[in-house]
């Protein structure tokens, strides 16, 4: 498909990288930001599985500072069990309210445990908040709709088990990076639709939602950041199979593709505005707003897909971090008072 241009727009026309964020991306070695085929897709799964960081659920308890435990719960009809990590800051009264996880790499890398670290310091200790990061399966082993059954699945478990987990139901946020973010909004679309848990809010962090590559941002920024066209066609393929591109693909598959937005949960949408997801993300936002809904949207100046991971220390991963923060203390506020550590 050709891309939704402006007349005299060029592709050859970018924003420019934000210069802390270029430099980081500069000193990546050509490995990182080889595309994604068919061709190498297993090179790379078995190379992001080896590499990646899964600490231990010892690890994940710093010292004791936060309380740690794997679960395997049902998985979808016909489907396997799902693991669940589920963490929380240590000596906690709840209920607390509980931040679902989706972890990103795509559909196709990643792992429930790599991105917790992150998660427990900078919102589950400061918002006293608990957590889950679900291991869903990956495509092409697992094709759609199994990976997000298994991200439903287990939020229903989590919902019907919250006494267990000293959690509160009602105060559920969903959430995810990347491909992850992906499955937060069609996890949001999908417990509406079943009328599943509704959750209190959605935190979109560069959602992965649109399989056409249609977009004006899809061609611009293709090969200028660490992900782009080929890789981003290569991971859709592997989830979507026969169905990739299809016309009746149901929005579950692919957010972007939903016509009716309308009763979903506060959305927090970010993306960069030199990556590929831009436009397609900002057209989400768009959406939701049409229907008379709630998303507080922001574009990183000069961001590139991935950027806060790779530029943890720059001025505008630090505001980035804080904006959301800032946004899911709001949320929690306005849902309820949070719990004080006993004793």
């Amino acid at each position: 498909m050709q891309p939704n241009r402006l007349d005299g727009a060029s592709s050859e026309a970018v924003p420019p990288f934000d210069p802390e964020l270029g430099v980081a991306l500069a000193a990546l070695g050509p490995e990182s930001r080889e595309p994604v085929t068919p061709e190498n897709l297993r090179a790379r799964q078995e190379r992001d599985a080896a590499g990646r960081p899964r600490p231990t659920a010892e690890d994940l308890r710093a010292d004791g500072r936060f309380e740690v435990t794997e679960l395997r719960v049902p998985g979808p009809p016909g489907g396997p069990d799902v693991t669940l990590v589920s963490a929380r800051p240590a000596g906690l009264t709840g209920p607390l309210p509980l931040l679902y996880y989706l972890h990103g790499g795509a559909m196709i890398m990643g792992n429930a445990w790599s991105v917790l670290p992150r998660i427990l310091r900078e919102w589950a200790l400061p918002l006293e908040m608990a957590v889950i990061s679900v291991e869903y399966r990956l495509a092409p082993g697992a094709r759609y709709p199994g990976p997000l059954e298994d991200c439903y699945a287990g939020l229903v478990w989590a919902a019907g088990h919250a006494a267990e987990l000293d959690i509160d139901p009602g105060r559920i946020v969903i959430g995810g990076k990347s491909a992850g973010g992906g499955l937060a909004a069609a996890l949001a679309l999908l417990t509406r639709d079943r009328g599943g848990p509704g959750p209190l809010g959605q935190l979109l962090l560069c959602p992965m939602l649109d399989d056409r590559d249609s977009t004006f941002s899809s061609h611009q920024m293709s090969g200028r950041g660490i992900w782009d066209l080929t890789s981003n066609e290569t991971a859709w393929k592997a989830l979507l199979g026969d169905r990739y591109g299809a016309a009746d693909l149901p929005p579950y598959a692919a957010p972007a593709r939903a016509t009716d937005l309308s009763g979903l949960p506060p959305a927090y949408i970010e993306v960069g505005s030199a990556e590929m997801f831009r436009d397609e993300d900002v057209a989400y936002a768009n959406a939701i707003w049409q229907a008379g809904g709630q998303a507080e949207l922001h574009v990183w100046p000069g961001a590139y897909h991935g950027f806060d991971g790779l530029a943890p220390k720059a001025a505008l991963s630090r505001d980035a971090r804080d904006a959301r923060t800032r946004w899911l203390r709001r949320l929690l506020a306005q849902s309820g008072t949070r719990r004080r550590p006993v004793g």
